[in-house]
């Protein structure tokens, strides 16, 4: 990856971001978005006036980067929206959230997301939490040159989800009266739905979700030495699996009717996690 992209988005951020370290860094998917007035706001960043970042492209992805502050004075990063690999994107855009939170000395990432659900006994409206990803595209964000500043030549990938936070997510939905289970989810490049012959194939391999995001940032920010969590909203059962064909719209109206819990989810997870530091 080229780190004079990183660097140039870096320093184009207000200063205020750069007075305190950030604690964890939460980036919001599809549906996923925290409580109004949740948070204190200490200042928002709009992604097109990120370079190397530029404006979402999708809808539900609003295309800001916001640093906020909870009562204790925590201070996040709540990445709302993400760009893809399939909007035309280089590598250093689609991971930029990653490599700058990790820059601005934040050592956690949340990445949320909506996907399909393949496991037998999913359902629009099930919360799964991420264990493992399968990246089936040989694709990959760290292909080139080795850069040492964003990790070894080859990064350990076996436990890309950090066990603790999972712990800290099942808790915060016991909290909300919520049963998260959990599951593997395989990435799909976009910008098509799966074929019902893929998500055969998927089931088989053992994928429970489908996806067109989070893994490359997931990856990035483990070779980086962050910690990270994952966390699924199941939109829609994946093709072939329901006799419905599958409508974008019809995922973002699922993904809104169930934002409020969405939401107290984020946020209890939130507030646990940084009572613990």
């Amino acid at each position: 990856m080229n780190d004079l992209l990183f660097q140039e988005a870096l320093q184009a951020l207000p200063p205020v971001f750069r007075e305190k370290h950030p604690v964890l860094a939460v980036q919001l998917g599809s549906g996923w978005q925290l409580p109004e007035g949740a948070l204190k706001t200490v200042c928002e960043v709009s992604y097109a006036d990120i370079p190397n970042l530029g404006g979402a492209t999708v809808v539900s992805h609003a295309g800001t980067l916001r640093l906020c502050e909870t009562a204790s004075g925590a201070r996040l990063l709540c990445w709302c929206g993400r760009r893809h690999w399939y909007e035309g994107c280089e590598w250093e855009t689609v991971v930029m959230p990653a490599v700058l939170s990790h820059r601005l000395g934040c050592g956690t990432l949340l990445v949320t997301n909506a996907a399909g659900g393949i496991r037998p006994g999913l359902k629009p409206g099930d919360i799964v939490i991420l264990k493992d990803h399968i990246r089936l595209s040989p694709l990959s964000p760290l292909r080139g040159p080795h850069n040492p500043a964003f990790g070894p030549r080859f990064p350990d990938q076996s436990a890309v989800y950090t066990p603790a936070l999972r712990t800290l997510l099942h808790e915060a939905a016991r909290c909300q009266g919520l049963e998260l289970t959990e599951g593997v989810y395989v990435l799909s490049s976009g910008p098509t739905y799966e074929t019902p012959a893929e998500i055969r194939a998927y089931g088989i391999l053992g994928a429970d979700l489908v996806g067109m995001s989070t893994v490359p940032e997931a990856m990035v920010a483990s070779a980086l030495g962050m910690q990270v969590a994952g966390v699924s909203f199941v939109s829609n059962l994946a093709a072939g699996i329901s006799a419905e064909a599958l409508d974008g719209n019809d995922v973002v109206d699922c993904a809104r009717a169930h934002s409020g819990r969405l939401g107290r989810l984020l946020l209890d997870f939130i507030d646990r996690f940084t009572a613990a530091r």
